[in-house]
């Protein structure tokens, strides 16, 4: 039987919680195999020698939705969180195994959005591959949730997440008034099949890759939230449950 109150603890807690193996090799195969026949000319695609990432993932690359929103994903979702939860970003990130790049510490601070709308409290608005970001209220960014789903084994010689325990409950914390005499830093393995579910707020960053093996992750993240009139998701999803029952994108 699978222990759902403790992952809701342990996201509650520390502000992330990880399922081992939820896909099977085959399934992460496949996965991988529909990614690597798409058409790579959208704007959506950005490829550097250090980085190669999807944006709108599930737009793109449509084919893969129904090999990931599969029962033992919606259930996990259902459980922990609810039935509310509707898709809102999708990202597919590849750290190739000579990848010098390394993200420094920082909280998903930010929403994808379909347009420009003035609002109150919704801030710090940026344009980045035709798509619209924007900072919104605190109380958004306390309910949404992550879902990291690793398509190769993960540790901390490439790329694995580190993160800071329990700093997803202190609101927007900023990197240089973070003390380090009272934080510990954990990194977060992942075997292939592996699923990561955390808080946007949760502090988190990313190391170079330094033992040459490649590091693909399929990040989406969840929402409940009803945006304000004249603003809406730019990849909202809605998701049927318990049984699988997919909106297309």
């Amino acid at each position: 039987m699978e222990d759902f109150k403790s992952h809701q603890n342990n996201i509650a807690v520390d502000g992330f919680s990880i399922i081992p193996q939820l896909y099977t090799d085959t399934e992460i195969e496949s996965i991988k195999a529909v990614v690597e026949k798409t058409d790579r000319s959208s704007s959506g695609f950005q490829k550097s020698n250090d980085l190669f990432a999807i944006r709108r993932f599930l737009k793109e690359v449509p084919e893969a939705v129904a090999l990931i929103f599969k029962d033992k994903l919606l259930k996990q979702v259902s459980e922990i969180f609810g039935d509310d939860y509707k898709v809102v970003k999708s990202i597919y990130f590849d750290k190739p195994e000579q990848s010098n790049w390394f993200v420094a510490y920082h909280q998903d601070l930010t929403i994808a959005v379909d347009k420009k709308a003035e609002q109150r409290d919704y801030i710090n608005w940026t344009v980045k591959q035709d798509q619209f970001s924007v900072q919104p209220p605190l109380s958004i960014l306390q309910h949404n949730f992550t879902i990291r789903i690793h398509l190769d084994d993960t540790n901390e010689n490439n790329g694995a997440l580190k993160v800071i325990p329990g700093s997803h409950s202190k609101g927007v914390y900023r990197t240089k008034t973070i003390d380090w005499s009272s934080e510990t830093e954990v990194f977060c393995k992942v075997r292939k099949g592996g699923v990561m579910i955390m808080r946007p707020l949760l502090m988190h960053a990313s190391n170079k890759s330094t033992n040459h093996t490649q590091r693909r992750v399929i990040h989406i993240e969840f929402s409940n939230a009803i945006l304000p009139e004249g603003m809406d998701w730019t990849e909202r999803m809605p998701l049927q449950f318990p049984e699988v029952g997919i909106t297309p994108p």
